[in-house]
């Protein structure tokens, strides 16, 4: 674990720190046509720099350098080997630089420096290395043929990718997509949210330095008509890797269909249940996973488990523990350590997470400190992706309504399920309709499961594992014909 430093020790270096102000473009940093922006950190309201935004003249250029990038093959037919060497070397100066991208992220995003140290850094580290160490691994395949013929299936980089980001987890996000894209050989661009784009320049700045080629890797900062709709309708954008909400993310399919039928995946929202059935063992062990799913990042999380869907027979005590546990989680500067809830992320979406709570905004700057309501399964705040630290308590009265209630909704991005009893817990996870259903705690998997969503919550692909490769990849079948010339055949 790393080693935390003191509240007066992260000022210190948040005082010191020199912000990335332009777009990162053919390796290196360049003013873009767009409209400059503030980037302000949410706990304080104090504008950190403000930043040089793209637009669409700025996605014609960054487009037509990836595809240079790409066809030259500097990157994309380098040896699988050295494609990994180079990630490795991001890798270690990410490491080296850890400390700085984690206060420029807590800054920019209002996140708990806690989580940035202990999680975000250290995860997008190990996710970009994970997919680095896994290029020279992975076979392709032959078919079964007869004698006379012989059939590859072999990947392919699917060419200029356009990756569009989320402010929630900047960096995490950011690796998530980068770590499989590279690996496999593409040119990226990425598009950060505009409330977070330094974290993702300065990563491009050490991709640069650790011998990724000009135009494999830029960044363009803007808001989404300017930067994200070029992008999603440029004709020369090959696929493009969502990570948002869920009307966001069907504007990306339009612009496939008006444009050159771009593949997209798209990762959107969630409203995602954490089902404790009336036989659930250990209710302290409960508590923490539930408060963790609901709260952690403040709610601000695709997977949070903002629905808890309990069994009569059991929520009052589990109720009393989740109280007390919640006690624990302190709500403040995102800079102290001893911080759990942060800021949330502006003012705009601090004001619809409390239209939830209160006939009035009655809150105060931009932090929210957690709520838990107990509420039907027919509640806007049962039914609505929150975003924000707000748990939805729904009692039910048999382990069957627990399970048809977890269904209830558009999206299927995640779930948990408590239980004492293997088969209950299987068929649970089974029947419930997401992407990844947890037993027993709180998560997403880890770096090598596929992370996605059914219904509304997913589109086009998974993220992470294997699975993410084949997102940035083209099939192609190889079919060489080894018989012998028949004679009389014209050949030649």
């Amino acid at each position: 674990m790393t080693d935390l430093l003191t509240h007066a020790e992260y000022q210190a270096i948040a005082r010191d720190m020199a912000f990335p102000r332009t777009a990162f473009i053919d390796g290196k940093y360049r003013a873009g046509s767009g409209k400059s922006f503030a980037t302000t950190n949410p706990a304080t309201g104090e504008v950190l720099t403000e930043i040089a935004g793209c637009d669409a003249q700025d996605v014609d250029f960054a487009v037509s350098k990836a595809r240079e990038a790409f066809e030259q093959g500097h990157w994309s037919k380098l040896h699988p080997s050295e494609r990994k060497d180079v990630l490795i070397r991001l890798c270690k100066l990410m490491t080296r630089n850890r400390r700085e991208l984690a206060v420029m992220e807590s800054l920019e995003s209002g996140k708990p420096i806690l989580d940035c140290e202990t999680v975000d850094v250290p995860e997008t580290i190990h996710c970009i290395k994970w997919h680095a160490e896994a290029i020279d691994k992975i076979y392709d395949q032959t078919s079964p043929t007869g004698d006379d013929a012989i059939s590859m299936i072999v990947r392919e980089p699917i060419g200029v990718v356009g990756a569009v980001l989320p402010w929630n987890f900047p960096l995490m996000m950011l690796g998530w997509k980068i770590g499989p894209a590279l690996a496999a050989g593409c040119s990226v661009i990425v598009k950060p949210a505009e409330q977070t784009s330094m974290t993702a320049l300065r990563v491009a700045e050490l991709a640069h330095e650790a011998g990724v080629p000009r135009g494999v890797l830029q960044v363009l900062p803007g808001d989404g008509p300017s930067v994200g709709e070029p992008l999603g309708l440029h004709m020369g954008v090959d696929m493009v890797s969502f990570t948002g909400s869920t009307e966001t993310g069907r504007r990306f399919l339009r612009y496939a269909a008006d444009s050159n039928l771009k593949k997209v995946v798209l990762e959107c929202g969630g409203k995602n249940p954490a089902v404790v059935l009336d036989d659930a063992e250990n209710l302290d062990h409960v508590a923490m996973h539930v408060v963790n799913a609901a709260f952690w990042n403040a709610g601000q999380n695709c997977s949070a488990a903002s629905r808890l869907i309990v069994h009569a027979s059991v929520k009052a005590e589990l109720m009393d523990r989740i109280t007390a546990r919640l006690r624990d989680w302190k709500t403040g500067d995102p800079l102290d350590p001893g911080t759990h809830i942060g800021a949330l992320i502006d003012a705009e979406h601090c004001k619809k997470v409390r239209s939830y709570l209160y006939k009035e905004d009655q809150g105060q700057g931009a932090f929210v400190s957690p709520v838990i309501c107990e509420v039907s399964k027919d509640d806007p705040k049962a039914r609505e992706e929150i975003f924000g630290p707000v748990l939805s308590v729904i009692e039910v009265a048999s382990n069957d309504e627990a399970i048809a209630v977890a269904n209830q909704t558009e999206y299927g991005l995640a779930a948990s399920v408590f239980t004492a009893n293997t088969r209950q817990a299987i068929r649970a996870a089974r029947d419930i309709q997401a992407g990844t259903v947890t037993v027993n705690c709180y998560g997403e998997g880890d770096i090598a499961t596929p992370f996605g969503g059914y219904k509304q919550s997913g589109f086009g692909g998974r993220d992470n594992g294997i699975h993410a490769h084949d997102q940035f990849t083209e099939l192609k079948t190889i079919w060489i014909d080894l018989s012998d010339p028949v004679e009389g055949d014209n050949v030649g």
